[in-house]
């Protein structure tokens, strides 16, 4: 079986004039490498706007890194600061809708999320979460049901949950003429 990339399928035809998904990522220490080189394939892949690293998530060019993102640390937009609270301030500040991705008490489902895009998406340290400094500058909290008896998923899972979901919100909010 020939494998067709997915643009040059009849399936591709919605998202021709869409450009870009006006989201944005702000890792705030993820730690693995990996899981930096998965977010950066997901942005490309999505085509967000911007990609923020922050604290001590890694930053190309590393080796774990290009291994997971197979290129795209070369083709999405991306900044580091050290300090996230500051960067989140400013990214508000320019009307953008700061969402924690985060399972707390005030949390909303991700699938009754009604997001005010442009939205910028923060996810944190794979064991220990978003910093609580950080979650305090968030509008709105985000989870993911978990069904099973776990209750978290890999960040770069999450993060790929929550990028689609958030392509199928915009898609959906999009002029019949782009759909």
């Amino acid at each position: 079986m020939d494998r067709i990339p997915f643009q040059a399928t009849s399936a591709g035809a919605p998202y021709d004039r869409m450009g870009r998904l006006p989201v944005s990522i702000l890792l705030d220490n993820v730690r693995s490498l990996y899981n930096v080189g998965a977010f950066f394939r997901t942005a490309d892949a999505a085509a967000i706007e911007k990609l923020y690293l922050c604290g001590i998530t890694g930053r190309p060019p590393k080796r774990a890194i290009a291994k997971t993102a197979l290129g795209a640390e070369e083709t999405v937009v991306w900044e580091h600061a050290w300090e996230a609270a500051p960067l989140v301030e400013s990214i508000r500040a320019r009307g953008i809708e700061i969402a924690a991705i985060e399972t707390t008490v005030h949390a909303v489902d991700l699938f009754d999320w009604a997001p005010r895009f442009p939205v910028c998406v923060v996810f944190g340290h794979e064991v220990d979460g978003i910093r609580a400094e950080v979650s305090a500058l968030c509008d709105t909290h985000v989870r993911i049901p978990m069904l099973g008896a776990k209750h978290s998923l890999n960040v770069a899972t999450a993060g790929g949950v929550v990028v689609y979901e958030l392509l199928r919100k915009y898609r959906a909010l999009a002029p019949a003429a782009l759909r």
